[in-house]
């Protein structure tokens, strides 16, 4: 131990290693709801890629397994380390090291936040679209992850937006893939099959965003509907009709009563609605032209009036900020109120009517309480589920994991697999895929050294 800890602080400088109790109980977590906490061996804090490698190479000669771990708002258990890994913590690597106006393109270091980065941007008239929820959350975790969010329907998810990175090896070299152009047809695309591999596979310590302008012009709708077939058959027309939302979401009505009292938001919606709609669509319009925004609404309002909606409310601009500002809150608003456990199946956006339904039949078969919200756009509605019967909620889970993935879906849209995930993925996911990705995983990782226990086991 003291020998490991002796090499490390050669390595990051005595200061950036820490220890036993010198271990903030910060590090030992993510905010996944089920995953136990753990203690690493040591904490190490690197500034530079080359002190990153360093690490990689001493903990590599030592068979030591070593995490990587971001702002830690994960929800898999993805960050989390055993007792005899080095936890390497990218908080001091948080520099924007260009914004590239020309190219549309920011390269940063994996601590740099989220809203580090729009802060950057904005001022160039630039924006990086993906936005998972959390504005803390770290561009490293969102690529260990390929986090998504609500604007996933316009813009895609991370890696839409990864051109490049530089990341370090289980032995210490260093690579770089990709680079400040859109598309190349050069060999095998190591760039993307590291974009959520979960710190598996490498640890990334640069990456190169895909910019775009930032739209002038938005505007919240906020639509009630009585039935939630209503809501589906709603979702594939709005899409069709072109006006291509940023943000196209579903909440329940239980969801959204707990959310907007949360921050104590009111809507304006009169009583005798809210007491009739059982789900709401969220819909957010932008653009650089203030009228052709108009439209929209216009257009949008009223295919949602013939498709079924109570009403339609184009809500004032601050008030549908804090409408958004609130969902992204819906996680801890869940938690807050005892949540077990969460789900971010995605399915194809047709079959939510059946993942839903499925879902409810679920949730009376094993006694629980599930509540939802979610990218209805892009087919990934998160569950929130309330069992406490460790046993009778991991049937429930299963069962709706293994729904969504009969319906055409997968396990996780955007939270990645981790931990937390890792029985139902490696049970339900075909059996060759998993043994090609563990070929993988060998050729990358041979010791296995890189975040061990999680995704693949």
């Amino acid at each position: 131990m003291g020998s490991l800890l002796d090499d490390l602080s050669a390595a990051v400088g005595g200061a950036h290693v820490l220890a036993g109790e010198a271990v903030s109980p910060d590090y030992t977590h993510d905010e996944a709801l089920t995953a136990a906490p753990g203690i690493p061996r040591a904490v190490v804090r690197p500034r530079t890629t080359q002190e990153v490698a360093a690490v990689l190479r001493i903990a590599h000669e030592a068979r030591v397994p070593v995490v990587a771990r971001g702002s830690g708002t994960g929800l898999s258990g993805g960050a989390i380390a055993q007792a005899d890994a080095v936890l390497v913590v990218f908080e001091r690597m948080d520099t924007i090291l260009e914004l590239d106006a020309d190219n549309h393109v920011a390269v940063v270091e994996p601590g740099v936040t989220l809203e580090q980065l729009d802060a950057a941007t904005e001022p160039l008239g630039l924006v990086y679209p993906v936005f998972p929820g959390e504005s803390t959350a770290s561009l490293g975790g969102n690529v260990a992850t390929n986090a998504g969010g609500m604007r996933a329907i316009k813009y895609g998810v991370t890696r839409h937006h990864i051109l490049g990175l530089e990341a370090v090896l289980a032995s210490g070299a260093v690579i770089r893939t990709g680079g400040k152009y859109v598309k190349t047809s050069t060999g095998y695309d190591l760039t993307q099959l590291l974009v959520g591999s979960e710190g598996t596979l490498a640890l990334v310590t640069e990456a190169i965003l895909k910019l775009q302008p930032r739209p002038a012009h938005a505007v919240t709708l906020l639509a009630p509907f009585r039935t939630l077939d209503a809501v589906s058959t709603a979702v594939p027309r709005l899409v069709h009709a072109g006006v291509a939302p940023r943000v196209l979401e579903y909440i329940d009505a239980l969801t959204m009563g707990a959310i907007t009292g949360n921050v104590g938001l009111d809507l304006g919606i009169p009583a005798d609605v809210r007491d009739e709609a059982l789900a709401y669509l969220v819909v957010v319009l932008e653009g650089m032209d203030e009228d052709r925004v108009e439209e929209d609404v216009t257009d949008a309002g009223g295919l949602l009036e013939s498709l079924g909606a109570m009403d339609v409310y184009v809500l004032p601009p601050h008030a549908g900020a804090d409408l958004i500002s609130a969902r992204e809150k819906a996680f801890f608003v869940a938690k807050a109120a005892g949540a077990d456990d969460i789900i971010d199946v995605v399915v194809p956006r047709a079959a939510i009517p059946r993942y839903l339904a499925g879902v409810a039949a679920i949730a009376d078969e094993f006694g629980a309480l599930v509540t939802g919200c979610g990218h209805v756009g892009d087919g990934n509605i998160h569950l929130s589920v309330f069992q406490p019967d460790g046993p009778r909620r991991a049937g429930l889970m299963r069962a709706v994991y293994q729904q969504g993935m009969e319906l055409g879906g997968a396990i996780s849209a955007e939270h990645g697999i981790g931990t937390e995930k890792r029985p139902y993925f490696l049970e339900l996911e075909d059996p060759v895929k998993v043994e090609l990705m563990r070929q993988i995983k060998a050729v990358f990782d041979p010791d296995g050294i890189l975040n061990p226990g999680k995704l693949l086991g």
